[in-house]
């Protein structure tokens, strides 16, 4: 089996069950070292993200927020928002493994990893959504995601500013959900809790997976990795150096981040 051609069809497959299976019986054959390097094949370029054919995007500034987590609505459009995520995930994971030629095969273990771990969170949160009788496209999604992976095709900036930027936003991100989660408590949101904990542990190795890689390239090309990171996210974020951010340092120093840039990013003197 090639490794790149296969992982290719896996990743523009626009049927999530089909996507899940052919990722499933590829990732088998990995592991078996059952596969083949054709170190010649060119990624593609991608305009639509695999999720266009089912999903009806907007703008993410279009979408409504999320502010009901006691209504039967409010708790789908939630798990919703979370499980789509994590699907753009399950892209970003393949796109990293397959766009790279001639890494170390720990480079390609550690996506594929990556890409396995995503499925299973969203398999995870569909079963809870279609507890309250929801299912994946029945609420309006942005492509940020997708359009970050478009904006990053070199692999500095890919390390930079999809784990250790965006990836990295969700361990901020996931204790606030919690915290609101575990202040209307009822049997669902109990559930829903151990799955985004299980996703938050889980979430921090990726984002050290991409801090190692990160500075294995700067290491490779001789730069600074706190100075490179800045011009990376400003250059594709802009502004996103200058907000104060409020960030979660235990997750963030456990995924490989420094004091001085936790200190840095959000405007403190300390990062305890």
């Amino acid at each position: 089996m090639d490794y790149f051609s296969t992982l290719e069809a896996i990743l523009i497959e626009n049927v999530a069950e089909n996507k899940f299976r052919m990722f499933n019986e590829f990732y088998e054959c990995f592991l078996k070292n059952d596969i083949s390097f054709d170190n010649n094949y060119q990624a593609p370029v991608l305009n639509n993200p695999s999720y266009s054919s089912f999903l009806n995007t907007i703008k993410p500034t279009a979408l409504p927020p999320i502010k009901n987590f006691k209504s039967i609505e409010g708790k789908k459009y939630l798990v919703h928002t979370i499980l789509h995520i994590e699907y753009s995930a399950i892209d970003l994971a393949l796109d990293a493994a397959l766009r790279y030629q001639n890494m170390p095969i720990e480079y390609y273990k550690d996506w594929l990893e990556v890409a396995n771990d995503e499925i299973r969170h969203f398999l995870m949160l569909e079963r809870l959504l279609k507890e309250l009788g929801g299912f994946y496209g029945e609420f309006d999604v942005h492509k940020n995601l997708f359009e970050a992976m478009q904006q990053t095709p070199d692999f500095l900036s890919r390390m930079a500013c999809v784990p250790r930027y965006l990836e990295a936003n969700g361990l901020d991100q996931n204790p606030k959900i919690m915290q609101k989660l575990n202040s209307n408590k009822d049997e669902f949101n109990v559930k829903f809790i151990k799955a985004l904990e299980i996703i938050l542990d889980e979430e921090v190795e990726h984002v050290r997976k991409g801090d190692f890689w990160f500075k294995y390239e700067c290491k490779r090309l001789n730069l600074d990795p706190i100075n490179t990171y800045y011009k990376a996210i400003e250059r594709i974020f802009p502004g996103s150096t200058r907000r104060k951010m409020d960030l979660n340092f235990i997750a963030r120093k456990e995924a490989g981040f420094s004091c001085d840039e936790l200190k840095f990013l959000s405007k403190k003197d300390d990062c305890y």
